[in-house]
């Protein structure tokens, strides 16, 4: 499973096919469905991140949508790894959860994380919520080495 270098991609790690169809039909009105890889599981992620293509696989990724309820590996171990990398330390993680726990809110900020959202229950709201996430990193943002 590897991304060919030319295409930006927002990598989507969520557990809930519910909730994964429900972001990438989102993220589709907003004309990015294009740009999604969906990853199951916190292991799948580091296995993509971190593994034989890492550098190919992570070259072009410009937003990492990261639920932190995951198997195998939970979001916030999969945040740490993340940022404990050169090659993945600027990388715009954005979580993207159920929990309004303020612990889970303050341990994902002293990782490094962009941004912390709690999923709408209502599904128009949800849509609305992610559409407006996905434009904004994926046009208004500026990454370094982007700014020029």
């Amino acid at each position: 499973m590897t991304i060919q270098a030319t295409e930006t991609q927002i990598l989507l790690i969520e557990d809930n096919p519910a909730d994964a169809e429900l972001t990438m039909d989102a993220l589709c009105e907003s004309h990015l469905d294009n740009q999604i890889m969906w990853l199951k599981d916190g292991a799948e992620a580091i296995d993509f991140i971190f593994g034989e293509h890492s550098e190919i696989n992570i070259q072009r990724v410009r937003l990492v949508l990261l639920d932190l309820q995951l198997p195998r590996i939970n979001g916030l171990d999969v945040l740490r790894r993340i940022r404990s990398e050169e090659l993945t330390r600027r990388l715009p993680v954005v979580v993207l959860t159920s929990s309004r726990e303020e612990s889970d809110v303050v341990r994902a900020y002293d990782l490094g994380i962009n941004s912390y959202l709690v999923k709408p229950v209502d599904s128009d709201s949800f849509m609305k919520v992610v559409k407006e996430l996905g434009l904004y990193w994926m046009l208004l943002n500026k990454s370094p080495g982007e700014a020029k």
